[in-house]
């Protein structure tokens, strides 16, 4: 196996949007965003390329303009190419297709601003494609995890008759809510390096939890995980890349109670379990590199139609917010005819890295390691974002917040699992 890094400065200029518009616009730059990416090389076959983007979301067809943008810089194909966010909120949202929606109904610049997001995403391709002339022979990999306490814990606070009775929010004021068990969660963050000889090349991580500490200030950031991974890379000048797990329902509402300086607290909680997880790493050979794909196609939930979405634009005065939904959400019904892609890169018999769509809650990430007991499986959630929320089923009868917001169908759940199982089991 071969391999080779890229980044690239994601960061967006003052006045662009932030979340799609669901937040106000950048007013300053806490902390530069950054675009990393690897692209392997099996010792047969096409390359694949990873990328993650300090951005907080990314879908539909401006989603499928990266995937080809990378796929042309890496001379391989789309389907072996995927992208993810790691959906810190203060960050960019762009959707090309849900912007021209507004454009038509007088409203520019809601969601994204054009051009600066196209050169965005050429830069990234320019520095993917510069990158293939610095590739190098791996020859171990060390797959690690560790524990992290007191971070995440599920949004969604359920009741004795199993509805929904609360929400842990980013930050969670509510004393009584986060004195509440954590709920279902995945503990571990799960590291994978990847060597030549004694010296690392660099180390993905994954971990299921929304890096987000503070909403709507208008400072751009990565937020904790994005802080994490940069203060470990500057230190072993080494590249190191952060995949979002399935955290569609998990924050760190249960620890953040919007008071304290939380944000360097759960920095430091990352940080430690990256180090914490390459100590306890076990080694492997690298060989056995195989990539394995399915396509999933998520229907729109049935209680609205396309009418009613554009009549919501029409009428929202001077809600942008709600402009915004309502586009992104109409853009994901018209393009439920271009299937999203699940993938999974498979390292041997007992190591998988799972690549899934939208705001997916953990209950698929616990699913698809239960397919492979005993293995190591890191899973990146937060790909193609335009489905939004995949809830469960039952999700839709316990009530809460993501059912009510999400764009895709109850049944997608019954679709992703089936997708999750066709590139796990091989």
């Amino acid at each position: 196996m071969k391999i080779t890094h890229f980044s690239e400065d994601i960061t967006p200029p003052i006045g662009h949007p932030l979340c799609g518009g669901w937040y106000p616009a950048a007013t300053a730059i806490g902390h530069r965003l950054s675009a990393h990416g690897v692209i392997l090389f099996p010792d047969d076959g096409p390359p694949v390329v990873l990328c993650v983007l300090d951005w907080a979301e990314l879908s539909n067809l401006e989603h499928l303009r990266w995937i080809g943008a990378l796929a042309r810089a890496a001379q391989t194909t789309p389907e072996r190419v995927t992208v993810h966010c790691l959906h810190c909120h203060e960050a960019p949202w762009p959707d090309d297709q849900a912007q021209e929606i507004l454009d038509r109904e007088g409203l520019p610049g809601v969601i994204m601003q054009r051009p600066w997001c196209l050169s965005a995403c050429q830069a990234v391709a320019a520095a993917a494609a510069a990158s293939m002339n610095r590739l190098e022979r791996v020859d171990t990999l060390h797959f690690g995890r560790a524990i992290v306490t007191e971070l995440a814990s599920n949004r969604r606070v359920l009741g004795s008759d199993g509805k929904v009775i609360g929400v842990r929010w980013t930050q969670c004021r509510d004393a009584a809510l986060r004195a509440l068990p954590e709920g279902t969660i995945d503990p571990e963050l799960r590291t994978v390096s990847f060597w030549q000889g004694g010296r690392k090349l660099l180390a993905l991580h994954y971990y299921a939890v929304h890096p987000t500490s503070y909403d709507s200030t208008g400072i751009v950031t990565p937020d904790f995980p994005g802080l994490a991974r940069d203060r470990l890379s500057s230190e072993e000048g080494v590249p190191h890349l952060y995949f979002t797990g399935c955290a569609g329902n998990v924050t760190a509402g249960k620890y953040n109670d919007g008071v304290a300086d939380n944000r360097e607290i759960f920095t430091s909680k990352i940080y430690e379990a990256m180090r914490a997880a390459e100590t306890n790493a076990k080694k492997s050979p690298a060989e056995n590199f195989r990539w394995r794909t399915a396509t999933l196609k998520l229907n729109g939930r049935s209680d609205v139609t396309n009418e009613d979405l554009l009549d919501r634009i029409r009428t929202t005065g001077e809600c942008p917010k709600r402009a915004s939904r309502a586009a992104l959400e109409l853009a994901f019904r018209r393009r439920t005819g271009v299937p999203i892609t699940v993938s999974a890169l498979h390292f041997g018999q007992s190591a998988v890295l799972l690549h899934l769509p939208g705001e997916a809650f953990v209950e698929y990430q616990l699913f698809a390691q239960s397919l492979l007991p005993g293995a190591w499986v890191g899973v990146a959630s937060y790909g193609d974002l335009g489905p939004g929320y995949i809830c469960m089923e039952r999700s839709f009868w316990e009530g809460g917040y993501e059912p009510v917001d999400a764009f895709c169908a109850p049944e997608s759940g019954h679709a992703l699992r089936t997708a999750i199982n066709e590139v796990i089991n091989i």
